[in-house]
């Protein structure tokens, strides 16, 4: 049997399809949308939990966090990202919440970074974190076969990192980036969400901080995807705001060839050092998308936004432990399901009912 897709709140539909119907359905070759946007990224969550509390992605009290019985497995990850090899996805990005707390992390990029593609070749495994505890668990990572980091760092100051994440741990970040910076794993992305009236005059700052440590600053836009649903886009920074303030100090070109990533790029002062800026609700890529998501109780998501998501557990716990094309199956499904993009700037867009935590950057 397979799952169908249920809208997020509502109670879990199942289906009676056998597993021969669903081998029928599932498809074989990459991974294609009714759009024809081929999917290639899988964004797998391991834990809504975060040592940090940023406003403009959870509460600093009273969450609800994921049922410690409903998070997939390490075997359950395998699983599911080797069946996603198979059908074509090249890269897998761990993320959280906060990654580096899962107790296992290491043992889950040394299983996932063997996994190979119908090509033979390993994927490539990246990982967004907030870096507080790479010092310690960095060179394992680097030797399990992690190849990729994105470090979020919002502000430079010591005020206004304890007032945004409600910790003062900036200094446990510093340290985390610098080992990053010395560990030779390259592209290293500097993440930052551009905020009214609290870093919008630190942004040449931030860049020039990932300069020094050989890094690119990437901006977003902050996406209505806090858990109290209390964004509100007068206080967004626009891609044209940032774009601006860095070129009254340095001149930018824009970098050719972006493709499906989500950040546009461009060239500091000629180059070769960029800057990028991901701009989700002013200038959205949603046409060129190729990621889905993987939540930490093995829901699957197309979209950040979605309202729908495709609900793994019922294979994989099933008492025959299901079948490798029940989950090919839902995949596809998945993909099949993807809208044209995330119509945040429609006037009916509903804003998910997770959280940025509990979903996946």
């Amino acid at each position: 049997m397979t799952a169908v897709p249920v809208s997020i709140g509502m109670p879990r539909a199942w289906s009676s399809k056998s597993a021969a119907t669903a081998a029928e359905e599932a498809a074989s070759g990459p991974l294609v949308d009714t759009y024809g946007r081929v999917h290639r990224d899988l964004r797998i969550s391991l834990t809504d939990r975060c040592s940090l509390r940023c406003t403009y992605c959870m509460p600093e009290q009273g969450n609800e966090w994921l049922a410690k019985s409903s998070i997939l497995t390490l075997d359950e990850i395998v699983r599911i990202a080797t069946v996603a090899a198979a059908a074509g996805v090249t890269t897998f990005r761990l993320t959280g919440g906060e990654p580096l707390l899962r107790t296992d992390i290491v043992e889950v990029v040394r299983r996932l970074a063997v996994i190979e593609g119908p090509d033979g070749r390993p994927v490539e495994l990246a990982m967004t974190t907030n870096g507080i505890r790479l010092p310690e668990l960095l060179p394992g990572l680097v030797d399990a076969g992690l190849r990729r980091l994105n470090i979020s760092l919002d502000t430079l100051r010591r005020d206004r990192f304890r007032d945004l994440t409600r910790r003062d741990r900036l200094d446990d970040v510093l340290a985390g980036i610098a080992a990053a910076a010395a560990s030779g794993l390259r592209p290293l992305k500097l993440n930052a969400v551009a905020m009214r009236d609290v870093n919008l005059d630190e942004l040449t700052e931030l860049v020039q901080f990932a300069l020094d440590h050989d890094a690119e600053l990437r901006f977003i836009e902050q996406m209505p995807l806090d858990a109290g649903h209390t964004w509100d886009r007068s206080r967004m920074v626009t891609r044209d705001e940032i774009l601006d303030a860095l070129a009254a100090r340095w001149t930018l070109m824009p970098v050719p060839g972006r493709g499906g990533a989500p950040a546009e790029r461009w060239m500091i002062d000629g180059g070769p050092r960029t800057v990028g800026v991901i701009a989700s609700v002013t200038a959205p890529f949603c046409g060129d998308c190729d990621r889905l998501r993987l939540t930490a109780d093995g829901q699957l998501r197309n979209c950040l936004f979605s309202t729908t998501e495709y609900d793994l557990l019922p294979v994989l716990r099933s008492p025959d432990g299901g079948t490798d094309v029940e989950i090919d199956g839902m995949l596809r499904s998945c993909v099949r399901g993807k809208l044209p993009g995330h119509a945040i700037n429609d006037p009916g867009f509903l804003q998910p009912a997770r959280g940025m935590n509990a979903i996946g950057g």
